[in-house]
């Protein structure tokens, strides 16, 4: 062997373990096996020199300051994920280069089209969580043989929906998206996955109301889920007029395409957000939906002199979808990937959670529920509001690791001891522009009647006065056209009377807090 040969630990199962020997061994200058750890509890081993023993794990530490500098080559099945990361993480913490190599019987299994990252956990169990099931047979009346449009069709909540509503036959699936990367991936699942499901993919930005009616009008679809929406509330603040653009006429172009076109049903997508809002993105979803109550008003009053039956118009609020595209868990995941830490902004700060398959069965299971005088608003029952202190610590722990704050936020977490884990520090980073603390999914004037289906409540009752949506579009539509951030949100908040400021909500819903402010 040379002698440049870099020393390795060798990291796994016992039967991985003497796999990984013989494949290295192949090598023109392979490692230098100094030591060999197993991961599954059992007796020690041996390979086939009897003096290279199989070290327990808790052995690690030792072997790595024997051996420092070393590679650590971790080779672990695919069902021992946690324990893969837990493992990583300790040779990282002290001073190994990890490297993992899966074992050569999965390798040689897995298909092409499956390989890639390994299995997520389960998001419904780390939320504490059961997710909620769908009634097909009322869903099937609804999109069976039907003509179904998806806005924001390749978004996490748009393809999701163009998934699930796959699987009910309809008479043709039209994805609409203007991300011509998103676009091309969900028309390829969906090809590959429901190939006798005709389709069609529109690369296509909804704010442009010419095209978009024009579109909708020659594909006549009966059912729209409207998903597209600039999300990201940080971002929003930077951009109100982009977010007035997106979510307030973006809906209004969509909208305004399902009645001329007559759209049986209109699905609008909206958010806990929405609700007193304290940012620049739930302000504009709130003026979505009173554009959409409005015209649900206008339409129903003048429903027996048109030549179309009236489009039914719903919204669906619903909390943070976890696993969605930047939301927290892609971001913690990226974070412990390169060594931490995981960040939180504030340790008081809750959200509601839910996982994306969940939410979009039950906006779709809300499209079965009949429609409602007041263009109704449906809440998912998003159970009780989790602390993202709480959630990130549970998210540390399924990596095998053992969750550590540091400076002021110490105190806000009591962590049993846990001495044979590697540590993972949290660090608290400061709210973000726009961010509740704590988010709701009604107003006051609005009344809880139960749905028919679970997991959906009807909320009935106007949240705000009513309004002249003629006159709301026009004095949003000259503010967006302003270079001036200043006068688009005074614009936005002239028609969002409800909007507050973040001390003023965080006092509405913690009176503690008024006193801190």
């Amino acid at each position: 062997m040379s002698t440049r040969a870099e020393s390795a630990i060798l990291i796994g199962t016992p039967q991985s373990l003497s796999l990984l020997s013989d494949l290295l061994a192949l090598l023109p200058d392979p490692p230098n096996p100094v030591a060999f750890v197993r991961v599954e509890p059992g007796a020690a081993l041996s390979l086939h020199d009897p003096d290279e023993a199989m070290a327990p794990l808790s052995q690690l530490p030792a072997l790595a300051a024997a051996h420092p500098g070393s590679l650590a080559i971790v080779s672990l099945p695919g069902a021992m994920r946690a324990e893969q990361q837990r493992v990583l993480a300790m040779a990282r913490s002290h001073g190994l280069r990890e490297r993992i190599i899966p074992p050569l019987g999965e390798l040689l299994e897995t298909p092409p089209a499956a390989s890639g990252p390994a299995p997520e956990m389960d998001i419904s169990a780390l939320i504490g969580r059961t997710p909620h099931g769908i009634d097909r047979r009322a869903v099937s009346e609804v999109l069976e043989n039907r003509r179904v449009l998806i806005t924001g069709a390749g978004g996490s909540i748009g393809s999701e929906i163009a998934r699930i509503a796959a699987t009910f036959h309809p008479q043709r699936l039209i994805l609409m998206e203007r991300s011509e990367n998103a676009l091309f991936e969900i028309d390829r699942q969906i090809a590959r996955l429901f190939p006798r499901v005709p389709r069609v993919a529109l690369l296509h930005d909804i704010a442009d109301a010419e095209a978009t009616r024009r579109l909708i009008g020659e594909q006549r679809p009966d059912v729209i889920f409207h998903a597209a929406a600039h999300k990201h509330v940080p971002l929003m603040e930077d951009h109100p007029a982009h977010a007035v653009t997106n979510n307030l006429f973006g809906t209004k172009s969509v909208a305004d395409a399902a009645v001329a076109a007559g759209c049986g049903r209109f699905v609008l997508i909206s958010s806990d957000k929405a609700v007193n809002p304290t940012s620049v993105m739930g302000a504009t979803k709130r003026l979505a939906e009173m554009y959409i109550q409005g015209l649900h008003r206008r339409r129903a009053a003048a429903s027996g002199s048109t030549a179309f039956r009236p489009t039914a118009f719903s919204m669906v609020r619903f909390g943070n979808v976890l696993g969605s595209a930047c939301s927290v868990l892609p971001i913690w995941s990226a974070q412990l990937r390169e060594g931490g830490p995981i960040t939180v902004t504030d340790p008081r700060m809750t959200r509601y959670f839910m996982t994306i398959h969940e939410a979009a069965m039950l906006v779709i299971q809300s499209a079965a529920i009949a429609p409602e005088p007041e263009a109704g608003v449906f809440v998912l029952d998003m159970g009780e509001p989790v602390r993202i202190l709480d959630l990130a610590a549970r998210f540390v722990r399924a990596h095998g690791m053992a969750p550590v704050l540091s400076g002021e936020a110490a105190g806000e977490l009591v962590l049993a001891p846990e001495p044979d884990l590697p540590a993972m520090a949290i660090s608290i980073t400061g709210r973000r522009p726009g961010e509740k603390l704590y988010e709701e999914l009604c107003y006051a004037a609005e009344q809880l009647r139960p749905s028919g289906f679970p997991g959906i409540h009807c909320w009935i009752g106007d949240g705000a006065k009513r309004i002249d949506i003629d006159a709301m579009v026009h004095a949003l539509d000259h503010a967006r056209r302003m270079t001036d951030k200043a006068h688009v949100l005074h614009a936005i908040r002239a028609h969002v009377a409800e909007m507050r400021t973040l001390d003023e909500a965080d006092a509405a819903l913690d009176p503690a807090l008024s006193k801190a402010a």
